[in-house]
This record gives C-alpha cells, structure tokens and sequence, in this order.
C-alpha cells in the first residue's frame, strides 16, 4: 500500500497557514467576502501595519490576492489556492492514516506471535 501523496506539499503554503493570525484572517476574510487591512484590523488584536505583513505572507502563497482600492488594497480569498490546500491536506491525512493502520498490523503481528 503506498502511502505517497497525491500532490507534493507546498512548504510555503503550510508555512503560511500554520500562523494562527493568518487563519484568524482568512476566516475573517471568507466570512466578510473580502475587506482591507483597516477594517481586518479593527477585528484583531494586532495593529494594521501587523495585518499588512500577514497578508503580504498570504499574497505571495496565492491565498488571498489584493485589488487596489482608493488608498488600500481589498483583499479576497483565492478559492482555487483554498481548494488546493484543502487537498493537499486530505492528502496528508489519507497517507497518515494509511501509516497508521500499517503501524498498527505490525503491532498486531508482533503481539500474535508472542508466547503467552
């Protein structure tokens, strides 16, 4: 049984949606459908210039991408990008899984073949 994954897992990406702050924003951003780096700070409790970094870090892994907006930028949630982390991390869970059941028969092997 292989336990390959279906994609090769994008560091970056993971890196980017292993911050919690980052989440907290991509909730915010999904929930809303878009806002700026004003109205998302408002919502957290970090300031907007924090807000700006962290969703420089979102933009350049493909997550969220930035329309100019007057004197800001709107940002939105990329759904394709969404979609393929979200694969990507089904894929991850299907290979743990299958390490694991195989951990497991091993485990049982070994305890069926002990002497009692």
């Amino acid at each position: 049984m292989s336990t390959a994954l279906v994609e090769p897992v994008d560091d970056d990406l993971w890196s980017a949606i292993g911050d919690p702050t980052r989440r907290r924003m991509l909730d915010l951003l999904l929930a809303a459908d878009g806002g700026t780096a004003t109205s998302l700070s408002r919502q957290m409790p970090v300031t907007r210039q924090a807000v700006a970094k962290h969703l420089g870090v979102l933009d350049r892994v493909g997550l969220v991408r930035g329309d100019p907006a007057g004197r800001e930028r709107r940002y939105r949630v990329d759904d394709a990008q969404l979609a393929r982390a979200v694969a990507q991390l089904a894929s991850v869970g299907s290979a743990w899984d299958a390490r694991l059941r195989r951990i497991k028969r091993i485990a049982e092997d070994i305890q069926r073949a002990r002497p009692e």
